[in-house]
């Protein structure tokens, strides 16, 4: 319960945020700078402060945030309110010194947000996916995904992640939206069931964004996710964007696919005009369903990608995140607990969606718990696993450092053939890939990766 003064400063927050959603993104060279500054004198933690401080210096440089900023106004009005009051002010402005305190209170880190799947099954069978080892008949039950929510809003979490599995193919999936309306959802989907009316049961909830997954053009998408997909998912977007749903793409950076997507710059030129508002690039990572180690990025192509994923951010209004090459913009790895971590469909609680270890199970504790456990308590003592945030993951940069904690905490695999990649052929493969990439990134400077062209 807020008392008067948190309740004061929540209303003050919100009528903050509508003004900016009236007048940000109509006039955003004036209003984007005021609503800054204002942000700053609200804002009690380093972090965000510092982060709005440097969001100053960008609006000066970097004359695209504006363009960005503008096509809000593409979407629809009551969606887009919603979403970004349940995101901006719930989530971050409100709940970042909240879950710092009730952190301190409990005694444990808590996280900015949980990765939940409600279902392992899922209508296609796409080569190499990172869920692909996992039972495909497993499901969380209704009342245990409430549970977690409402046990996660009570300690300051207000946005969730759903994967799979196919999110949409679980039954009671917008009845947890309905449900949990105070807060923000984004979805991985590999966008093929959402229909007209699917769309409109999004628009009308109000509160979750789908995260489209695509390999690049029709070739690519085509080859590892199945014929036919490419016309679904053009089909999905168009439902979205005609309704004026936030919605964004997700892509699996392979060795096979680097160089078409990213030096295409219509490939990034077509989500635009499609409606995409943000994209998430994820490295290939050898795990799940059959793991090929010859699909991961060579270190020359991902030196390629951490700088022409910068340039992407300076020439076009997209939001783009490259995670295991945007390392030096989190501190290295947002795992484990530190402010994310990840439940399949099972109840197992792992530290990421691609380290299929657990020393937990959902169904059998409470959040609190949870977020005391040793292979978290590790995990967050071992970030960042290397002095070189280009490096930031324990399992294609730092390979030992996984191994060492799932051997000190007695983590065990949550599903078959997960510890493969501890086997000694898997394991020295990875290692000279990652020292590959060690000597590589040791050429690149903050510069290249925050270059503006």
């Amino acid at each position: 319960m807020l008392n008067k003064i948190g309740l004061a400063k929540k209303i003050a927050v919100e009528k903050f945020v509508q003004k900016g959603l009236e007048y940000g993104f109509e006039d955003p060279e004036n209003n984007l700078p005021r609503m800054v500054n204002w942000a700053k004198k609200i804002a009690r933690d380093d972090m965000y402060i510092e982060a709005l401080e440097k969001f100053e210096e960008l609006l000066e440089e970097k004359p695209v945030i504006f363009e960005y900023a503008r096509r809000f106004e593409n979407f629809d009005q009551t969606f887009r309110e919603n979403f970004l009051d349940l995101f901006i002010v719930q989530e971050t402005l409100l709940g970042t010194s909240y879950r710092e305190e009730k952190g301190k209170e409990i005694g444990a880190n808590i996280p900015y947000t949980i990765l939940l799947d409600p279902t392992s099954a899922c209508n296609l069978n796409c080569e190499g996916c990172w869920a692909g080892k996992y039972d495909n008949s497993q499901s969380l039950e209704f009342d245990t995904i409430d549970r977690i929510i409402t046990e996660a809003k009570e300690l300051g979490i207000h946005f969730f992640v759903l994967s799979g599995g196919e999110p949409t193919v679980y039954p009671h999936l917008f009845d947890i939206f309905e449900k949990h309306h105070d807060c923000a959802f984004m979805m991985y989907t590999n966008g093929t069931l959402i229909d007209e009316d699917m769309a409109d049961k999004i628009l009308k909830a109000g509160n979750i964004s789908p995260c489209i997954s695509l390999e690049g053009f029709e070739g690519e998408t085509e080859q590892r996710r199945g014929k036919g997909t490419t016309g679904k998912i053009e089909k999905a977007m168009k439902l979205l964007k005609e309704r004026g749903i936030i919605f964004g793409s997700s892509i699996t950076v392979t060795r096979d696919n680097c160089d078409i997507l990213l030096e295409s710059d219509k490939f990034v030129e077509d989500l635009i005009d499609r409606g995409v508002l943000y994209t998430w690039l994820f490295h290939y990572v050898p795990i799940g369903k059959d793991p090929n180690l010859d699909l991961m990025l060579t270190a020359e192509q991902r030196k390629k990608l951490a700088k022409r994923s910068s340039e992407l951010r300076w020439r076009y209004p997209i939001f783009l995140a490259d995670f295991w090459n945007d390392g030096h913009l989190t501190n290295g790895c947002i795992a484990g607990g530190d402010r994310y971590f990840h439940i399949n469909a099972n109840g197992d609680v792992e530290p990421c969606a691609f380290v299929h270890f657990a020393v937990d199970n959902i169904k059998n504790k409470s959040l609190k718990e949870i977020l005391k456990n040793p292979l978290f308590t590790e995990y967050q003592k071992r970030i960042p696993f290397s002095d070189n945030m280009l490096r930031p993951c324990p399992i294609i940069d730092v390979p030992e450092e996984l191994q060492k904690m799932v051997s000190t905490t007695e983590a065990r695999p949550t599903h078959p053939g997960a510890d493969d990649i501890f086997q000694p052929e898997i394991a020295n493969k990875l290692k000279r890939k990652s020292q590959n990439w060690q000597n590589k990134s040791q050429t690149i400077t903050s510069r290249q990766t925050c270059k503006r062209v």
